[in-house]
């Protein structure tokens, strides 16, 4: 998908990010044509900043959770690789076992943190490569896994964030990451001079630029994620709903967001109630014709 939109400036692969099986089928049945476990977002879920606390067994639990829950594509945040480079290879694998179509592998320093607020530093460049090439190495050993390369280094210039770019260009990446690209020009200067799919992200309020998808695929990325919109959104409806669940307990019922039977479908009763009637059964047989449903 990735490789298409990159070959057409009219397309581009505009997903939300989620953070577990649930959030990710509403990404789905939101229309949306891909799902991404980023890092800011799973971390949300364990109740922790991004900062480096989740460990690839937690991030492996929820692309389990995920695939399960979804039929589209599902990438998930790799962040570091979780140590040297050989952590990185083991990392692809595992996430490759657990379902995952793609991952992002990032050259910050460990432990990492979201890429726009404060105290990031990026490691060398040979270990960066050195993460990029063991990464590749995981895919190219029969691992079906996207490689997304994601570069920080911006903090030191703009010659650094691109020479690092075009360096995982060459080790075989399938697409590139700058992050805290500031405005409309150097996003433009970044997909022209790096050549292959590049990917951008659009934090609300972020360093970035608050671009439109359709203005970002007329730039030529081949994909957009918005990172943390539905933990905002998460935080904002949990904390207005419980203010007032308080002042209902002294001044009347609770509030209504959203009826019992649209939360039921929601969380999947009404899809559990087909299957619960498709396998009823009576002693002597099934009640249902077990070619229903089928060719």
């Amino acid at each position: 998908m990735m490789l298409e939109a990159h070959s057409d400036p009219t397309k581009i692969l505009a997903h939300c990010c989620s953070y577990d099986g649930l959030s990710s089928r509403l990404c789905e049945e939101a229309g949306f044509p891909m799902v991404f476990l980023a890092g800011y977002a799973v971390s949300s879920a364990y109740g922790l900043p991004d900062t480096g606390y989740i460990a690839m067994a937690e991030v492996c639990d929820k692309i389990q959770e995920t695939v399960r829950q979804v039929s589209v594509p599902v990438m998930a945040d790799g962040d570091t690789g979780y140590g040297s480079p050989l952590n990185v290879k083991r990392t692809v694998e595992s996430y490759a076992h657990a379902g995952a179509a793609g991952i992002m592998i990032e050259d910050q320093t460990w432990p990492k943190r979201c890429g726009h607020t404060k105290g990031k530093s990026v490691v060398s460049r040979g270990e960066a490569y050195a993460r990029i090439q063991a990464a590749c190495d995981a895919r190219d050993q029969g691992k079906d896994i996207f490689v997304l390369a994601r570069t920080d280094a911006l903090i030191h210039g703009w010659e650094e964030a691109l020479s690092r770019a075009k360096e995982f260009k060459r080790i075989g990446v399938d697409a590139v990451f700058v992050e805290a690209l500031p405005d409309r020009e150097a996003m433009r200067r970044c997909v022209e001079e790096i050549g292959i799919p590049t990917f951008a992200n659009i934090i609300e309020g972020g360093k970035t630029e608050n671009l439109s998808a359709k203005d970002l695929a007329e730039l030529g990325f081949c994909a957009v994620a918005y990172p943390w919109t539905l933990v905002a959104a998460k935080l904002k409806s949990i904390r207005e709903t419980l203010e007032e669940l308080k002042k209902s307990m002294t001044v009347g019922k609770p509030p209504m967001i959203l009826s019992y039977s649209e939360v039921c479908e929601g969380v999947g009763f009404n899809k559990y109630w087909d299957l619960e009637e498709r396998y009823k059964f009576k002693d002597d047989g099934l009640v249902t014709d077990p070619t229903n449903g089928h060719v």
